[in-house]
């Protein structure tokens, strides 16, 4: 049998028709010291500890560091509190936000990064989430000084990376609440641990309560920082469309799909990736595969049975495919949708475009056999959206 790679960025590419063999990726970047752990506080960290993630010896240099700096975050965090806490509490959410879904790996950063060059908008970005107890208090000074512990690219992709750049909301709520589906970094391959974090309905009434309390409290503060409508961008939040508008009755939301083959090669190679870098002890492999299969399937199925709770002209959907092709296009368009200025960013994604045509992708390889399990898990997916199996009669 001959090979094809399916030649992919994380949200930046397309497979190309066939593929046959084993999957090719390049050699692991690594993501240094830095780990998403690194912005729990002392007590969080404890409440972490105490749902007995597993651990191994070789991660006591990670551990005894989360100790650490949990506590310089628990007195930042009361520090910020103590000065700005009124302040938070008092901030209105004037501005609707706008909430970009899709499942992981279908272009939701390419969107996110495309929206957030708008000076209209704000959004969060890697120190916010990272540190959301004390960033109105801290990004200015700490940014400034430890850039040099951050990796140039992100570890799953060649997506640059720094604390002033874009980043998902939902890491922000892991680190606020341990209620979030990336609580599986630390509870790998036992996902009864965090299954439940996806779409919240199975929450206790305090732990819901406690999730809104954070999120809202989050969204304020960025608007401290900045008083423009926020864009958010997590994929979990593709899950929980009835709790977003119960919260935000105004908001605006863009949906983005990719070809389902593309989903699942970056999908796994993600997974690996933010496992091996993140881990309190060795990373679990093992039913990954099927995690991924299912959880994309129910990601669909809700979004296809909630998005009609989504008022008429607060919705775009648009193909990941499309987006890489014209990205002015079709930025444009979803601005006319949703009803929104193109003027101001035009020019700004303009200036962006030959930075996107040189972005290098990774490259992945993928057997029949994977294709076809592939397709039969998600076939409704590939009708849904139109996309071809491409597999040989």
């Amino acid at each position: 049998m001959t090979s094809t790679p399916l030649s992919q960025s994380p949200d930046n590419s397309p497979p190309p028709a066939g593929g046959k063999t084993e999957r090719a990726e390049s050699k692991p970047k690594k993501q240094g010291h830095f780990c998403v752990w690194h912005g729990l506080t002392f007590g969080t960290w404890v409440r972490l500890l105490a749902s007995r993630p597993p651990m191994h010896w070789t991660s006591l240099p990670r551990m005894v560091s989360i100790s650490a700096l949990s506590i310089l975050n628990s007195s930042n965090d009361l520090l910020e509190s103590v000065l700005l806490g009124g302040r938070i509490a008092r901030q209105k959410i004037e501005k609707p936000p706008i909430f970009i879904l899709g499942h992981w790996r279908s272009g939701t950063t390419l969107l996110h990064n495309l929206m957030t060059l708008d000076p209209q908008f704000t959004y969060p970005n890697l120190y916010q989430v990272m540190y959301p107890g004390n960033f109105l208090l801290t990004e200015r000074v700490v940014t400034r000084l430890t850039g040099w512990v951050l990796p140039k690219t992100r570890p799953m992709d060649n997506i640059p990376a720094g604390w002033g750049l874009p980043q998902e909301d939902e890491m922000a709520l892991l680190l606020m609440t341990l209620i979030s589906p990336y609580l599986m970094l630390a509870h790998q391959g036992r996902p009864e641990k965090y299954d439940r974090f996806m779409d919240l309905k199975q929450l206790t009434p305090d732990e819901q309560q406690r999730w809104k309390t954070a999120f809202m409290t989050f969204v304020k503060k960025l608007t401290v920082r900045a008083n423009k409508p926020v864009v958010l961008k997590s994929p979990s939040h593709t899950f929980r469309i009835p709790i977003l508008l119960e919260m935000f009755p105004d908001a605006k939301f863009v949906y983005i799909h990719r070809d389902p083959y593309a989903v699942f090669n970056s999908g796994m190679h993600l997974r690996r990736t933010l496992f091996r870098e993140n881990g309190l002890g060795k990373p679990v492999f093992d039913g990954m595969e099927e995690e991924v299969l299912s959880v994309y399937s129910d990601c669909i199925e809700t979004y296809e049975q909630t998005k009609h709770l989504i008022p008429a002209g607060r919705l775009h959907e648009l193909k990941f495919e499309d987006l890489e092709a014209d990205p002015l296009g079709q930025m444009r368009q979803v601005y006319s949708s949703l009803g929104l200025d193109f003027s101001q960013v035009e020019p700004a994604i303009q200036n962006e475009l030959p930075a996107l045509t040189k972005y290098t992708k990774n490259s992945f390889k993928m057997d029949e056999a994977t294709m076809r399990k592939v397709y039969a898990r998600w076939r409704s997916s590939f009708d849904i959206y139109g996309y071809p199996s491409r597999l040989p009669d």
